[in-house]
């Protein structure tokens, strides 16, 4: 590129940004002595043309601009030009379709500095349109081909972009140009301003200014060295506080779900002393509530879909709770005080509920959809997103939370499931039907399991074997806060989900998994009853 073409082509960009201000209202059609030197034009008339296009009246050339990278733009001899995609030809300086399809087209050829500036330029007025995906891709395209003279597009986009992404990319991309001009002054306010970035990217580049080759640096200005390595410090300060902001969500969402999964089993294990190995399968069968539900809106109210999980929470509390009803009228009434029998014959149950299970829906996993309001999720910086399924987990984990405490602390039936376990001879002394509150806590913890099997439904696929992932989980969350203890259950949960993702950055999921089990062995061994201990003069009995 000459260097009046040069001056030419900047000032084109400059035509751009303030074209960019408004869109679109350019019309399908170009000047024919533009289409003519972008085809058969030496490099300046190329540039010229190109320059021309970037007027606000001719944005509409953007499908010939495409046409030339794609190979459609066809030539008939040397002063016409045809764009010719699936048989058919139109004439781009009118826009009207040319029947029957032309002999002796020749390809017009585009070579690689061509087809990379026009593909600079078609990105560069993308970021004027009304469509938030468009916009999103050309500022990925730019960010890795844009060269200076874009800049003048690239800050105009800026000045109109509310969204915090594209922002962000267009930023970056704005930086890394500048960090390559020869003013120094440029090259230091690009390389403060990459100190307000967030992204990863924005490591990378700092890191180049900074980096040596031998005993010297490759940047030989100490002041931009000095700068970059502030900026670098504050970038890494951020990534590395989005980076634990985001394991103390993924922690904290664990943690819910093991506190949903394990509440269920503090009620029947920590207040009964029931070692009910089919927890877990009380848990799949809330799971599978919720998909039978979802598979009744979607056949007969499909206009109402995004409400049938308001519908499937009370329709798995009340499946699970009737089963667990029945499973301790049948079978668990009888083994109380038997602990070794217990859990044989719950282990047997569960074995029994996920046959039933694969007879009914098969053995493959089944999908449960998440509701229109629950897709998505809140970006707090570059790269750290929160989804709003997780969000609405730990919102209802803190909810059923609420309501099991204030069901055995401000309710009869909790006083009475209270008083059983405290001491089951007087209380049926005092005419406290024994029987019955046994049935109901037992009920009320396999509710519970059946709300934790609805909220994992909606972050993963629901199979027969849904509770075998959990159960474990479940048994040491309840031993590791105390028996009987709900604080000591909700401390263990959210203690345990933190650590563990924390650690899995460290060490992997697999050591992550086997660290956590060795810590709670050697804790248990330490305190045996756990982090809150029973009080009272039942506590030694």
């Amino acid at each position: 590129m000459t260097r009046q073409s040069a001056r030419g082509w900047n000032a084109a960009c400059v035509l751009l940004a303030a074209a960019l201000a408004w869109w679109p209202v350019a019309a399908a059609a170009v000047a024919p002595d533009t289409v003519r030197a972008l085809a058969f034009g030496d490099a300046d008339a190329k540039d010229n043309a190109l320059a021309t296009l970037i007027d606000g009246k001719d944005l509409g050339a953007i499908p010939l601009l495409q046409a030339f990278l794609d190979g459609d733009v066809k030539a008939i001899g040397e002063d016409r030009v045809l764009i010719v995609k699936d048989g058919k030809a139109t004439d781009p300086t009118s826009g009207a379709a040319v029947t029957p399809l032309p002999e002796n087209l020749d390809d017009v050829v585009v070579n690689n500095r061509l087809r990379r500036t026009i593909g600079t330029v078609i990105a560069a007025m993308k970021l004027a349109s009304p469509d938030r995906a468009t916009r999103a891709n050309a500022a990925k395209e730019l960010s890795g081909s844009a060269d200076e003279a874009m800049l003048p597009a690239i800050s105009a986009a800026l000045a109109k972009e509310a969204d915090p992404e594209i922002r962000a990319s267009l930023t970056l991309t704005q930086a890394s140009i500048q960090l390559a001009s020869g003013d120094k002054a440029t090259r230091l306010a690009a390389i403060r301003a990459l100190a307000q970035s967030d992204a990863g990217a924005t490591r990378t580049l700092l890191v180049a200014v900074l980096e040596r080759k031998g005993n010297a640096f490759v940047e030989p200005d100490a002041e931009i060295r000095g700068e970059a390595q502030r900026s670098l410090t504050a970038v890494e300060r951020r990534l590395a506080l989005g980076d634990a902001a985001a394991r103390v969500f993924t922690g904290i969402s664990l943690g819910s779900i093991l506190l949903l999964a394990a509440l269920g089993l503090a009620i029947t294990y920590g207040l009964m002393g029931v070692i009910n190995m089919a927890h877990g399968e009380l848990i799949m069968i809330g799971a599978y509530a919720t998909y039978v539900v979802q598979n009744l809106f979607r056949q007969h109210f499909p206009g109402a879909f995004d409400l049938y999980l308001v519908v499937a929470l009370p329709v798995a509390f009340g499946v699970s709770a009737a089963v667990g009803m029945l499973l301790e009228r049948t079978v668990i009434r009888f083994l109380y005080g038997r602990p070794l029998e217990t859990l044989l014959a719950t282990w047997g149950l569960s074995l029994i509920l996920i046959q039933a299970v694969r007879t009914i829906f098969g053995a493959q996993n089944v999908q449960v959809e998440n509701p229109a309001w629950m897709a998505g999720g809140v970006e707090i910086m570059t790269g750290v997103v929160l989804p709003h399924s997780r969000i609405v987990i730990i919102a209802f984990a803190a909810i059923v939370l609420l309501l099991v405490w204030a069901l055995l602390t401000r309710t009869r039936l909790g006083l009475f499931v209270r008083a059983v376990t405290q001491n089951r001879a007087m209380a049926s002394a005092l005419g406290v039907p024994t029987v019955r509150v046994d049935m109901l806590a037992f009920g009320l913890g396999s509710g519970v399991a059946g709300l934790a099997g609805c909220a994992l439904s909606q972050i993963g696929n629901v199979g027969p074997d849904l509770g075998q992932s959990y159960i474990v989980d479940s048994f040491m969350v309840v031993v590791l806060g105390g028996v009987g203890q709900l604080a000591g259950t909700v401390y263990a949960a959210m203690g345990l989900g933190i650590f563990d993702k924390f650690l899995e950055a460290w060490s992997g999921a697999v050591l992550a998994k086997i660290a956590v089990l060795v810590f709670i062995i050697i804790f248990i061994q330490k305190r045996p009853q756990g982090l809150f201990a029973m009080k009272g003069r039942m506590a030694e009995a």
